[in-house]
């Protein structure tokens, strides 16, 4: 695998909201631990006025997206009445026919979707703007209810704290699970929360359950090994197994067992990008029982075999 740095440009635009341009810049920042090498720029290099009452002073314009391998375009003030210029929609799209990944972060993707490349696809944005994106590009399949869309070469993701679960999932996708709990530890963030995961709970009064929860998972991730059934997560977390079940879906976007099986898989990513043991001894350890077993949720899962996945990511 080339180990070659990927250049990572984050794009602000006028009234670029802080937090949307600093997860980027602070996930794939240029440290020795990460192969990424990020660049901050806008239309034209010197002060962008952004929103909250802040500015950039940014070093580069749109050349900088010449040699960047992923585009980050993060949220800005009122998408819904103001259109990107023309020079940004060009240097994207022409950003895009060379291979570049394009990112957005919330109503960022009302930029991305200036340039055609969402129609008839699935998209996101915050939940506040969906129905502006959708009818402002009727082509777009707006999804008002996930954290982010993964379309290959075009993503998209909802408010700003979703930016975090987007660019995780990026390095997952591009150096594998080891490199992207490595990030969520620096970052105190969630390793990962489901893509399909909704935006917002709409309860007014949250039920006492999250923290209980929470235990019933690090309990689970250390008992990851033993058969784990939806009544022994249940019992752990001291609910009935329909009130469990409920509320793991609203909390986590997964089904109790898809989740166990998640946690399965991601960990025998782990140490298969991380140590030598055979996959029938990997399978053992995660609770998967047989290396047959182990593949077949491989493939099911990640859409390759685990012999293949060590090839590609381990160390």
């Amino acid at each position: 695998m080339s180990r070659r740095n990927h250049h990572v440009a984050v794009l602000v635009l006028e009234g670029a909201k802080p937090l949307d341009v600093g997860i980027p810049a602070q996930v794939f920042a240029s440290r020795p631990t990460m192969p990424y090498e990020v660049r901050v720029c806008g239309a034209a290099p010197g002060l962008v006025t952004g929103g909250d009452g802040l500015s950039y002073h940014v070093a580069e314009g749109l050349d900088a997206l010449e040699h960047a391998d992923t585009v980050f375009i993060p949220g800005y003030r009122e998408p819904a009445t103001t259109e990107p210029p023309a020079a940004i929609v060009g240097a994207l799209l022409s950003a895009h026919e060379r291979g570049t990944r394009l990112a957005a972060i919330s109503t960022g993707a009302f930029a991305l979707a200036a340039t055609g490349l969402l129609n008839g696809k699935r998209a996101t944005t915050h939940w506040h703007y969906t129905r502006a994106l959708a009818e402002r590009h009727p082509l777009v399949r707006v999804d008002e209810n996930v954290l982010f869309v993964d379309e290959g070469d075009v993503l998209t993701s909802a408010g700003a704290a979703s930016g975090i679960d987007l660019c995780l999932h990026l390095v997952r996708r591009d150096h594998g699970v080891g490199l992207s709990n490595q990030v969520a530890r620096r970052l105190v963030a969630a390793p990962y929360r489901s893509g399909g995961q909704a935006q917002y709970v709409p309860r007014s009064v949250p039920e006492p359950l999250g923290d209980l929860f929470a235990s019933t998972r690090e309990w689970a991730l250390a008992h990851i090994a033993e058969p784990l059934t939806l009544e022994a997560l249940a019992r752990n977390a001291r609910v009935s197994t329909r009130t469990f079940s409920r509320r793991f879906v609203e909390d986590t976007g997964y089904t109790p067992m898809q989740w166990v099986l998640r946690a399965r898989v991601d960990l025998a990513r782990e140490l298969l990008e991380r140590t030598d043991l055979g996959v029938e001894e990997i399978a053992d350890r995660v609770g998967l029982g047989t290396g047959a077993n182990l593949r077949l949720h491989f493939q099911r899962i990640l859409g390759t075999s685990p012999t293949e996945y060590r090839h590609t990511f381990s160390a």
